[in-house]
């Protein structure tokens, strides 16, 4: 009985160790989830996604500009703001909507490909060198029986939680 309480003690006092380790190597930053924002960094600003995509599907910027505002305010300590002193500045713009036919099956399309290209601009007001701008394209494949309003319809969750999580992903987690 009393090698299992010692055992029990030395895990403990190990987990505890490493624990103060890890207080004590990485401060001033804050992880959760693969996401790493140094302490300074305070307030976000998640602007507006305008659509200027030729094939124009009007709820698509409304959608996933309130998405990506959602998932930065649940997944990180950043306060929103509107104003231009915003510590990052994420702005956007949906560039392209187009369909392709991905299979043929007795001479006619039988699936179809919703490809959606979004432009994002990341500004870091803390540190200029971190500041990008990147292209992110996202594939949706559907069935050729149905018309792009309907598959647009149908794929419309799945579009917003891609593409949300592709932009999140690409700015707090440094991909």
């Amino acid at each position: 009985m009393i090698s299992v309480n010692k055992s029990v003690r030395t895990k403990s006092a190990l987990l505890s160790s490493l624990v103060a380790l890890f207080l004590v190597v990485l401060p001033g930053c804050y992880s959760f989830k693969d996401i790493s924002i140094p302490e300074e960094i305070k307030t976000v600003r998640v602007q507006y996604f305008e659509n200027k995509a030729r094939l124009f599907n009007p709820v698509l910027s409304p959608l996933l500009t309130d998405k990506l505002r959602q998932k930065v305010i649940s997944q990180t300590r950043l306060t929103q703001v509107q104003g231009e002193d915003a510590h990052y500045d994420i702005a956007g713009t949906i560039t392209d909507c187009s369909v392709t036919t991905t299979g043929i099956s007795n001479q006619q399309a039988a699936s179809n490909r919703l490809n959606i290209t979004v432009q994002i601009e990341f500004k870091n007001r803390k540190d200029e060198t971190k500041n990008f701008e990147a292209s992110i394209t996202r594939n949706f494949d559907f069935s050729a029986s149905l018309t792009l309003d309907q598959a647009q319809l149908q794929l419309q969750d799945e579009i917003i939680r891609n593409l949300s999580d592709e932009i999140f992903n690409r700015i707090f987690s440094n991909w």
